[in-house]
């Protein structure tokens, strides 16, 4: 799947979102390392801490099928249906990518393509707990 395919199915999933509070609309196009297609939107809550979003949306969805190994994910977010502006994954979700994908995991913003190191360049796994 091509880049551009990623995104528009992020953009996509963006039209699901339940972001009355904010207003900011976040769709997640997330590729499996076998090739399956999830995706996710956020979805807000009027307790924001229960808010969860797009990317997580999309993991855990592909989690809870038993898939594990990603290969790239594309993100796009916006209060308007201009999706040109990237829109960068927050801490959590970095924090959530990084349990399932080493630094080369591919990361798709309007502005182009990203490592999960480029995000995340001392993470907080495993190896950093021994």
């Amino acid at each position: 799947m091509s880049n551009d395919e990623l995104f528009q199915a992020a953009e996509k999933a963006a039209g699901m979102a339940y972001s009355k509070y904010s207003g900011f609309s976040v769709g997640a196009a997330l590729l499996t390392s076998d090739g399956k297609l999830f995706t996710g939107c956020n979805i807000e809550n009027a307790s924001y801490s229960l808010t969860n979003c797009a990317e997580r949306t999309a993991i855990f969805k592909a989690v809870s099928e038993g898939h594990t190994e990603f290969a790239a994910i594309a993100i796009a977010g916006s209060m308007t249906d201009d999706f040109s502006k990237p829109c960068c994954p927050c801490g959590a979700c970095l924090q959530v990518m990084s349990e399932f994908c080493g630094n080369d995991m591919k990361i798709v913003l309007s502005d182009g393509e990203y490592k999960l190191s480029d995000f995340l360049p001392k993470r907080f796994d495993e190896e950093s707990m021994k």
